[in-house]
């Protein structure tokens, strides 16, 4: 595969964002230090991006055409398909970006290792140019990652890196006919979480915290514990679990959590008159309605990312 250029992906610092948001670096900074704050922390954290950014720049520039947009610009950018993608933030930043590829290559930059974990960060700044060299030259180490996608029965979709949440935009109770392997019901619960093996360690590890709390605070049996799940990045079924569900007169709770694969998908239909929504990957501004007589189906994407590993 030969590529035309390199699409640099980067990110606003918080310090930015602050400076945005109050009109000037000494508001920002008045703003923190009265609230206890330690604002030096955050012109840190800008200086060691900027430092990492302004190198990472430099260095491939010199190997091929680069071409630089800062992700809220994502929505609205059409990639190429002979485009190297470069992601130079933390893991979020390579969320986001993954579910605007169709098959592009992702390589993901931890600019401060120091700092930032990096699960989906394999590459420091000072190690990922001859990655850069090597995919250039055809040589890439790619590990697919199998996303989820709903689609509604108005032809609207939509793509999850790590996981979908199907419910309200509030707390009132989302209410919804299910349907998984063969067996249905209609339900009371504050929604549903779908998550992909790459996001298993995030939102749906929540869940096993708080039933390992339950079960040590009621259960008869000591040290009984479930343990996370352990899905690979490139698995072939989703796992979903229903959240808080209530038994009444006209809900169950039967099914609480179960898999996703190609041939049993998970079918929704919403009995919400309003407020019903449907996002991926904590995006709250970026959703579709989940309303009454919408009906959603819940599947393995046919479209993966393509990362590129060491």
């Amino acid at each position: 595969m030969s590529f035309e250029k390199i699409v640099l992906v980067t990110r606003k610092t918080r310090l930015e964002g602050m400076v945005e948001r109050f009109n000037t670096r000494d508001q920002a900074r008045f703003y923190i230090e009265h609230s206890g704050g330690n604002f030096d922390y955050y012109v840190r954290e800008h200086e060691v991006y900027k430092r990492a950014l302004e190198t990472l720049s430099k260095r491939i520039s010199r190997l091929i055409k680069v071409h630089t947009i800062e992700r809220s610009f994502l929505p609205n950018y059409i990639f190429s398909d002979d485009d190297l993608v470069v992601t130079i933030g933390i893991d979020g930043q390579v969320v986001n970006t993954a579910k605007y590829l169709d098959g592009q290559p992702i390589v993901a930059v931890n600019p401060d290792p120091e700092n930032i974990d990096g699960i989906l960060l394999p590459f420091s700044v000072d190690t990922v140019s001859s990655i850069i060299e090597g995919c250039l030259q055809g040589q890439m180490n790619i590990q697919e990652i199998t996303m989820a996608e709903v689609s509604l029965n108005d032809g609207q979709s939509l793509l999850a890196f790590n996981d979908l949440f199907i419910g309200r935009h509030d707390h009132i109770s989302a209410r919804y006919h299910i349907e998984t392997e063969g067996f249905a019901e209609n339900h009371s619960s504050s929604g549903i979480i779908v998550s992909t093996g790459v996001g298993a360690t995030g939102w749906l590890s929540s869940f096993f915290n708080m039933t390992n709390g339950l079960l040590s605070e009621f259960s008869q049996e000591e040290n009984f514990r479930l343990e996370y799940p352990q899905i690979p990045w490139d698995t072939n079924y989703l796992l979903f679990i229903v959240r808080e569900p209530f038994i009444s007169k006209t809900s169950g709770a039967q099914i609480v959590s179960g898999r996703i694969n190609p041939t049993q998908p998970l079918k929704l239909e919403s009995h919400m008159p309003s407020g019903g929504v449907i996002f991926s990957d904590g995006i709250l501004t970026d959703y579709i309605e989940f309303n009454a007589g919408t009906e959603a189906t819940i599947n393995l994407a046919e479209r993966r990312t393509r990362f590129v590993r060491a």
